[in-house]
């Protein structure tokens, strides 16, 4: 069937379109309430099949491009829009906008129902008619604790009143002691609201924080000045000065973005009480220009995902877009009452807005293009990169004889490592083959939670650069790869002696650069860092390994036993949960005996 005569026969019915490129790779997911009329939009029939001349210049490009598409018809137009963004986020298609700030922001809360309440963490509605919440925080919620803690005499530790006992927290003057002594709810109220007003109040906080750190550095307590000053600056970095003043106690959420020719930034501010609390921002690469309706529908359904927030609060949004209405009513149903998206017209909310957008702007202005954007830029040019390699991720598997056998993965985003997203995996496959699909595949199974980057780069020649390209075709995901290896030198990369030189693979060329190329230095820095992580995470491994075969092997046996062992179950955490009888058919009933007790 044509691609002409698949859109004439599209039905009335709402789901989710796809259109592929000659090459098969996705070029974007889109949704509509009815498949037939939204499709047909796009094209125009006659004398034959092209592109829509009321089409943007960017869907123009899409369209000229695409040569099939495939559909999924859903139940409403609200299964469409959840499974569109489900696809998005999975796949990263070329011509969608893809926001990756998709983490659940903390918040601090209190469980006034009990008589001493203390303050915790949570990212989710505790199920009590008597929890106060405050944030969303973007960052520095653990700080805040940290310092109400330390500032306020409340009971610090969950099983503190367990104990009935005053312990060292009372003795250091940082707790009152209802554990034992007769303090009145009354006086322990007091603290709570010391508590709550330094939370609500971040300069009044920081103010006490601060002559804390002088008092340390005066007392010669430098490296605890240094770890509260670092505390400061965390609680300090979310906060946006502001002089709107709120008499009442208003909540809003506020989301803006301002963009550029090649880059966008959206920008999250929360009000609390009439004070803004927090903000966060996120940079978007324009690979293909900007769709408003598509960054408010991504940003929106980022942040909410499908969790009722702690608090509820009405959304401020600089402009309108397209889906809108249908935002609003699927925030109503997670919400479980009217979620409002109001655009300012006039007042102080119109100001909330102008605020966000000066801040979108100046984040612009400081995003200027660096060195490390040039190199980019020639890379993406050298490898035919789809993207601008804004985020890559970067694979590599270390063992030692097949024993303690890992997989690591590295994030590199704008111009440094994030060592947050780092991730580690135990592998079971012996041969580098195996580890780097099953690393690549434990990845790929992850991408629902966490969406692609903009770029592999693999540790290894022409045969792992097809094996990830194979797996990434298979689960339908759009993404670049190029992989990196060491030139062999009789048979043997010799990397210590340094007179291998280092290839460059992509899906079309090999690339053997100088060793003074910025281009190849990039990638070699991101490889060699996989290499450590994976390097390091190996030693642990092995170190925690080697401890379990010593304690095994005081309990009578043998390293040759234990060593078949982990040759046929894998790890040791595998065998903790292997049955007595399987033991047995292995070794002995003596040995099983014994292994079944050890980790009893």
């Amino acid at each position: 069937m044509t691609l002409k005569e698949k859109i004439q026969q599209l039905p009335n019915k709402p789901g989710v379109y796809q259109y592929f490129d000659k090459n098969g790779h996705l070029l974007y997911v889109g949704k509509a309430k009815n498949l037939a009329n939204r499709v047909k939009s796009y094209w125009q029939f006659t004398p034959e099949l092209c592109a829509n001349s009321q089409l943007s210049m960017r869907i123009t490009k899409m369209i000229n491009q695409t040569v099939s598409m495939d559909y999924i018809v859903v139940n409403s137009e609200h299964d469409a829009l959840i499974l569109e963004n489900s696809l998005i986020k999975q796949l990263n298609p070329k011509y969608n906008i893809l926001l990756r700030d998709d983490k659940t922001y903390p918040y601090i809360y209190i469980d006034n129902s009990q008589d001493f309440p203390r303050f915790d963490i949570t990212r989710k509605i505790i199920n009590s008619k008597d929890i106060s919440y405050y944030g969303p925080y973007s960052v520095g919620a653990r700080d805040i604790l940290n310092a109400i803690y330390d500032i306020c005499k409340l009971v610090q530790k969950k099983g503190c009143l367990k104990s009935k006992k005053l312990c060292l927290y009372h003795q250091i003057d940082k707790c009152l002691g209802p554990c034992e002594l007769p303090i009145s709810q009354q006086r322990y109220q007091q603290e709570i609201d010391l508590a709550t007003s330094l939370i609500k109040n971040k300069k009044q906080l920081i103010k006490k924080l601060e002559e804390k750190m002088q008092f340390y550095a005066e007392e010669l307590r430098f490296e605890e000045a240094v770890e509260l000053r670092d505390s400061i600056e965390r609680i300090a970095r979310s906060e946006i000065k502001s002089d709107i003043d709120f008499a009442t106690n208003e909540n809003y959420d506020i989301f803006v973005y301002e963009s550029s020719q090649i880059r966008a930034v959206v920008v999250k501010i929360f009000m609390r009480h009439g004070k803004i609390i927090s903000s966060s921002h996120e940079y978007i690469q324009l690979h293909e220009g900007i769709d408003t309706n598509e960054i408010y529908s991504r940003a929106l359904l980022g942040f909410y995902k499908e969790q009722k927030p702690p608090i509820i609060a009405p959304i401020l949004i600089a402009q309108d877009f397209q889906d809108k209405e249908l935002i609003q009513e699927y925030l109503t149903n997670i919400f479980g009452k009217k979620a409002q998206i109001i655009i300012p017209q006039k007042g102080k909310k119109k100001d909330l807005i102008a605020l966000a957008k000066l801040n979108a702007i100046e984040l612009l202005k400081k995003d200027k293009i660096t060195l490390n954007t040039k190199i980019l830029q020639e890379l993406q040019e050298l490898c035919r990169l789809q993207k601008l390699p804004n985020r890559v991720e970067v694979f590599d598997n270390s063992h030692m004889s097949g024993v303690a056998t890992v997989g690591a993965m590295i994030v590199y985003e704008n111009g440094k490592f994030d060592k947050k997203s780092y991730r580690t995996y135990h592998l079971e496959a012996r041969d580098e083959y195996g580890q780097m699909r099953e690393t690549l595949t434990k990845r790929v199974e992850s991408f629902s939670k966490s969406s692609p980057p903009d770029l592999w780069i693999l540790d290894g020649g022409a045969t792992l650069l097809k094996l990830a390209m194979d797996i990434l075709d298979s689960n339908g995901v759009n993404l670049d790869v190029i992989a990196i290896s060491k030139e062999k030198v009789n048979a043997k990369a010799h990397r210590a002696k340094g007179n291998a030189q280092d290839i460059i693979y992509t899906k079309e060329d090999i690339f053997r650069l100088k060793s003074s190329d910025k281009r190849l230095q990039w990638v070699q820095n991101l490889r060699d860092e996989a290499h450590r992580a994976a390097i390091t995470f190996h030693k642990k491994t092995k170190l925690k390994l080697d401890q379990e075969s010593k304690l095994l092997s005081l309990h009578g046996i043998s390293p040759a036993k234990v060593q078949k062992l982990l040759n046929h179950y894998g790890t040791f955490e595998a065998l903790k949960n292997v049955t007595f009888d399987d033991i047995s058919s292995l070794l002995n009933t003596k040995d099983a005996k014994t292994i079944k007790n050890f980790y009893k």
